[in-house]
């Protein structure tokens, strides 16, 4: 049904290039699109849990992205591992496929701030959508192995929640969380400049992502990070330069990152933080993004106007 109107929709707006981003609408419309001739940019933003969940979803998955993505004429990738994945399974072809630096950051927007004081101490912050394979178990467990040692630390999750997801974190759970004293939620919010401002270093146990927003936006403003080391986390973090890396899955693994972190001085803090604000600006500029899709755009319409 979802593919039938899709089809329907095209047939009723004729566009001259379809832009498609996430999983479900990247492999629908290139399906619909090629109904009609209608050529695609895809942008695989990560491969989620599809490909972490494995069994038949993953293999369901497959065929439809092998189907799916004969059609588009350039698919991004946010990074080079995800683009591995998808050539050893036979799902692309080489010459359909270019990476992007993710979805680019306004390093305008998302510049670094004065610390707002509220007479708290250090605090830690988690921006994600509260699914267990984001790592918000691992976050919490962390949490509560270092609140002995370190009580004036604050631990920060801001997020949706009833996310529509079989991995969904639900809404009793991080009430208990917080009537346990381990977290502050936040909910969630458009103004994430102002949160991060109020945070000392921005933390994401995820299981996979493509190129994640949230520590690119942090690592703009001159935040430190912590993320797992697995395709995606691995390229937005130098471990050791702009944060640390941790094993996945690994709630204590994740700890002893974060009492690293605690431990370093402020200057040590704050020479990371300059550190990923510079790569942001000379990597991560969502000026390269629109760069790069305004090349590929240019191409496709050129060949069709010749």
């Amino acid at each position: 049904m979802t593919l039938w109107r899709m089809v329907r929709l095209l047939a009723l707006e004729r566009p001259a290039l379809l832009l498609t981003y996430t999983p479900k609408v990247n492999i629908y419309l290139a399906l619909a699109a090629r109904v009609w001739g209608i050529p695609v940019v895809a942008n695989v933003s990560g491969l989620g849990r599809t490909f972490i969940a494995g069994g038949w979803l993953t293999r369901v998955a497959r065929v439809l992205y092998r189907i799916a993505f004969s059609w588009p004429r350039c698919i991004f990738f946010q990074n080079a591992e995800d683009r591995t994945v998808f050539l050893d399974a036979g799902l692309v072809k080489v010459e359909q496929t270019a990476l992007l630096p993710g979805s680019g950051v306004d390093v305008s927007r998302f510049a670094p701030r004065p610390k707002v004081q509220d007479g708290g101490g250090f605090v830690f912050l988690m921006v994600a959508r509260l699914t267990w394979d984001k790592g918000v178990g691992e976050y919490v467990a962390a949490a509560r192995q270092l609140k002995t040692e370190f009580p004036g630390v604050s631990f920060r999750l801001l997020g949706f929640l009833d996310v529509p997801s079989p991995s969904a974190v639900s809404r009793d759970e991080v009430e208990a969380w917080v009537s346990e004293g381990l977290i502050e939620y936040l909910g969630h919010s458009d103004d994430t400049v102002s949160i991060y401002a109020e945070s000392d270093c921005v933390v994401l146990p995820s299981y996979r992502e493509g190129m994640p927003r949230t520590l690119l936006e942090a690592a703009s403003m001159g935040l430190p990070a912590i993320a797992t080391d697995v395709p995606g986390c691995r390229q937005a973090v130098v471990d050791g330069e702009t944060g640390f890396l941790c094993r996945a899955r690994d709630a204590t693994a994740l700890a002893r990152a974060m009492q690293r972190m605690l431990l370093l001085t402020f200057e040590q803090r704050a020479k990371m933080g300059n550190a990923a604000r510079a790569r942001i600006r000379r990597e991560f500029d969502e000026k390269i993004v629109v760069e790069r899709y305004l090349d590929v755009v240019k191409a496709i319409l050129g060949e069709q106007h010749r």
